[in-house]
């Protein structure tokens, strides 16, 4: 999935080291999705290599490869907005799409005189010759 949108926070970079022996780390974000009623949305980018690939600036708009994820732990459920890649994106397409207009009323124009077209009989499609409009 995609998700376009603007940094507008940086919550820092965590580190540690796995049970394994491994390191980790992850770098979160906030964005603000473009639209009429923009959105905050936290995402997560895990791994050294992918926070090298996925550039994430306060105050720049991105287009981010996203993945969505929930779990559960200990009866309660979680979400997860992963990251897995970004392209900065300009201004021209962050900006919003201009509001509608909106609605005043109008009188309506007079129409125009209808021609007048000759009413035709319906065509039978049983075929049948009598005068009887009941279709049983």
């Amino acid at each position: 999935m995609e998700l376009e949108g603007k940094v507008i926070q940086d919550l820092g970079i965590q580190s540690g080291t796995s049970r394994a022996g491994n390191p980790w780390a992850k770098k979160e974000v906030i964005i603000e999705t473009f639209g009429t009623y923009p959105k905050k949305v936290k995402l997560t980018i895990f791994g050294e290599q992918r926070m090298n690939s996925c550039p994430a600036e306060v105050g720049m708009s991105y287009r981010f490869n996203i993945e969505v994820e929930s779990r559960e732990y200990n009866e309660r459920w979680y979400t997860d907005v992963n990251a897995f890649s970004s392209m900065p994106i300009d201004g021209s397409i962050s900006a919003p799409a201009p509001a509608a207009a909106p609605f005043s009323p109008q009188p309506m124009a007079a129409a125009a005189p209808a021609t007048s077209i000759p009413p035709t009989a319906p065509a039978d499609p049983f075929g049948s010759s009598d005068s009887d409009d009941l279709p049983f």
